[in-house]
This record gives C-alpha cells, structure tokens and sequence, in this order.
C-alpha cells in the first residue's frame, strides 16, 4: 500500500491566452502525453493531459468576456487503456484515440459544446460526423462558478477522462468579488478522482467484468472503483494551511465513485455553492455528498486548529460498504502548521446571490432510467428505454421551461447531467418499483422531498436515486441545436446511457 500525506498537493497552473483575437482572449491547448509521478514511492506513470499536464491547467475566465480556444490533439496513435470495440461508437473502424472537449456546464452554442460525434484525431486527420472543429467559443455569459472541461469522445470518454483528460474552469464576476470570499491563495480547486495501480506505476483499468463469460475481451465494465483516491493528480497529497479560513472548490472527477466528505475534527464546510454558481445563502454541513460531475464551493475554517493536522475523509456506503479508513476512506491531509502571512480579512456573508425560484413551466416529461440486456448478456443502462441510435425523441422548445420527471426503476443513483443548461431540483419522491414493472404505473409510496438546502441553488448534475421519481425544472436556451444528456457515471454514459436532444426554434 502507498504511504499516505507523503506528496504535497499540487496547485494547477491558470493558463494564459496566447494571443487576442479583436480583443478577445486566444487560447491553444494540446493534448499529449506524459509521464508523470503521481506519488513519491510510484514509478512515474504515463498519462493523458491538457499541454501535458494531468489535471489541465485551470482557466480562469470573467462573465461576459468570451474567449476562443483552439483544442489540438497530439496524443499516440494507440490508447493506453483496453477499449471495447463492441461500444457504440467506439467499433473497429473507428480510431482508437479520438478526442472532443466539453466545457462541463458550460453555456455554450452546439458547435463549441463537444458533442460525442465530433470527435477528431491527431493533428486532426480524421473527424467524427458531426460539426466536427477545433475552435471552440466560450461566451462565457453565466454568474460566476466552478465548471470543468473534460473528454467526451464517443464510447472512450471513460478511458480518456482516466486516462488524465481534465481540467478546471472557473468563472469570476463583480457580485461574487464583493462578497469578501478567501480569494487567491486561499481559493484552491480540489479535483477528487479515484484510480489503481500496476506495480511499475502503470495506470490499471478492468479489462473485463467479473461476468457473463459471454462477454468480449476486452469488454466494457458496469461501473469501476479504484483502490486509491488521488486529488490535483496526487495520491493522498497533504496541503500545509495557516489558521485562517480558505475556499475550496470541490469537483468530483471520478469515473463512478461517490463520496460523502467530512472533517476528521468534526469542523464543518460552510458551503456557499453548487454546480452552477453561488447558493441564496450559506449553508453549514457537518458532511457532503457529491456523485461524479458534481462540484461544491466551501469554506472551511482553520482559524483555531493551528497545530492540528486534519484528514478529509470519504464516508459515502458504496454497495452497502463503508469505504476503508485506510484506503478509499482517506482523501487528503490539511496541516495547519503555516503562520498568518497576512490577516484575514474574508467574510462570509448572510446573502450570496439571489436564486429565483422557477415555477412556470410549458411542459412535463416523464422518462425512465432503466436496464435491459445485449446480445452478449450484459446488463446495459438506459434512459427512457432507448439506445444512442434511436432517433431523438426530447425536443424542447427555445425559451421554454419544461419539469422532468425522471423515474429510476434501477438500484443505483444516476447523476443525470443535461448539457447547455442549468436547473433547479424541486423533490423527489418514491414509488412502488413492482407495481410500476408489472403494470406501469407510478403509485407513489410516500410524499415529496424537498431537495436539501444546499441542493437549492442552480445545478447542472442531479443524482437521481433508486425507487424514486427526481423531478427537476429546465429553463432551455439560450442556444437551440443538438445536445445530448446523460448519466455522469461514465461507464454507463458509454454504454448508451446517453441520448441527444435537439432544441428547436
């Protein structure tokens, strides 16, 4: 087992436009490989990152200041990980290394959004069919937050992704720089993923699951666990602190993994934002869950722990398991050993950001979240009962605000994500799961769940939970055209677990 706080955590670089384009910002990002030491006692392992770096380094962008960034792909010919040509889009006749980027919450026209088929190769020789292009526009036009960037080729963004292809990206603006946060230094992005090892540093990834022996080699895995937690790319890093109050932005970039974060000396995170920007107020939770994609922006206090050495760990149950303190149950070290280098002078105010509360709408969706199984006896996930290739049946108009109900007859949480939009949760409630299989009717078993309070703000990723009926408002624009939603766990996204939309004028 590799030692623990052995590693500093690492702080990505912010990186710097290139040039300007009539005024606005002209960045180049390529896409390469490396070999980088992700612990003191790993041998160096080879990975995937943007300009070489795994996590990407981290844009820092103003509201409504677009920029352009052109996205090159420089990596081999031949992946790394095992690829499973049976997955829809990922078949032979495809090359093995394809890349698109998608700005993860991002607001952004479908061109520029990284849909699954636009996919191209290296030095761009070969394209996906869609509106395939490297120069991509970010406007930018959304309250300030914490947004990623990540891989999303069709039927490898599992591999890419874990592979090392991610990155952060925040957008600042004058209501949140009023607010007197810790800022700078003390406003640090967390990228929390989960891994395994070769004994040679090697990254490993299942090649095959457990069952049905039908199955192809290699195949596609129903979801993956590793056995190590890694944050900034660090396996179990440790992050000196001074006794002050810091700002933390919290991405869960795992494949599959869920965690429930909390302190080992039972301080709180005084959360102040969700997936797509600042909460109404701030809210104090003694722990915090966070399925993959999504993010959370928290103070954490450190301001009378000077000495103390503080673990953030993960208590969230996977398959009616605890995590082991000593392996998956560990994230990282806070050692507040450092002195003031300065006062702090942040503030966390009484009132963030104001949340209006959506409730017009024009239309109702009820879709399921289902399974079912293919030719070689695997069990496949799938929304609303359709493969990718069937032909897109959500069309919401330009303008209009729509609820959905997504009913999960399934037994595991899927974060649903939506690109182009943000939403708001209104509850959640469940129903009788074989009352709905034998007849299909939904007969609710108990009332409406409010989402949690810090659930309350503008989202982008919902985790819809087993036996429940998640029902969230989407406002849909700016922007019509073509994009897709899907589940967040990314073995079931590239198992069909995905679908395109189309919003029309």
């Amino acid at each position: 087992m590799l030692k623990k706080f052995t590693d500093p955590l690492p702080i990505m670089k912010t990186i710097r436009p290139t040039s300007y384009i009539q005024n606005v910002p002209f960045y180049e990002v390529t896409m390469q490989e490396t070999i980088q030491k992700l612990h003191r006692d790993l041998p160096p392992t080879r990975v995937w990152g943007y300009n070489g770096q795994y996590p990407g380094p981290t844009f820092q962008v103003l509201r409504h200041q677009p920029i352009h960034v052109l996205w090159k792909n420089e990596l081999p010919d031949r992946h790394i990980l095992p690829i499973d040509t049976t997955v829809h889009g990922a078949e032979k006749n495809n090359p093995e290394v394809r890349t698109v980027v998608h700005l993860h919450g991002g607001v952004t026209p479908d061109t520029s959004d990284g849909y699954p088929e636009a996919w191209f190769t290296r030095d761009f020789q070969k394209t996906g069919p869609h509106f395939t292009n490297r120069l991509y526009t970010y406007p930018n036009h959304q309250p300030s937050t914490n947004l990623w960037y990540h891989d999303h080729a069709m039927g490898i963004t599992r591999l890419n992704i874990y592979a090392g292809l991610a990155g952060m990206y925040i957008i600042h603006d004058q209501e949140e720089a009023r607010l007197n946060l810790p800022n700078g230094v003390f406003d640090i992005p967390l990228i929390v993923q989960d891994r395994s090892f070769h004994v040679d540093g090697r990254l490993l990834y299942p090649s095959e699951p457990d069952k049905p022996l039908t199955a192809p080699r290699p195949s596609v895995v129903p979801e993956f666990f590793g056995d190590t937690i890694l944050v900034n790319g660090k396996v179990w890093p440790y992050f000196n602190v001074e006794p002050r109050r810091y700002r933390f932005r919290i991405l869960n970039g795992s494949n599959t993994r869920f965690y429930r974060f909390s302190l080992s000396n039972g301080a709180p995170f005084i959360q102040v934002g969700s997936d797509q920007g600042l909460l109404e107020i701030p809210i104090r939770v003694q722990s915090l869950i966070l399925a993959p994609a999504e993010r959370a922006d928290v103070i954490v206090d450190f301001s009378t722990c000077y000495g103390e050495s503080i673990v953030l760990r993960n208590e969230f149950e996977t398959q009616g398991e605890k995590p082991d303190p000593e392996t998956t149950g560990t994230v990282m070290q806070f050692r507040v050993v450092q002195s003031l280098t300065c006062p702090d002078d942040s503030s966390i105010p009484a009132h963030l950001a104001p949340v209006a509360k959506l409730t017009h709408y024009q239309q109702t969706r009820t879709l399921r979240l289902n399974m079912r199984k293919d030719s070689y006896d695997r069990s496949i996930h799938l929304l609303d009962d359709r493969l990718w290739s069937d032909p897109v049946s959500e069309t919401p108009r330009l303008g209009q605000t729509e609820i959905w109900n997504l009913i999960n007859e399934t037994q595991a949480t899927h974060p649903i994500h939506l690109h182009l939009v943000r939403f708001q949760i209104l509850d959640r409630q469940p129903f009788d799961r074989d009352l709905f299989e034998k007849e299909g009717r939904i007969v609710p078993t108990g009332p409406r769940v409010p989402p949690t309070l810090n659930e309350r703000g503008w989202k982008d990723t919902v985790r819809a939970n087993p036996g429940e009926i998640t029902r969230i408002i989407i406002p849909f624009g700016p922007y019509p055209g073509l994009f897709v939603w899907h589940c967040h766990i990314l073995e079931h996204e590239d198992y069909e677990m995905m679908r395109p939309y189309v919003v029309i004028r």
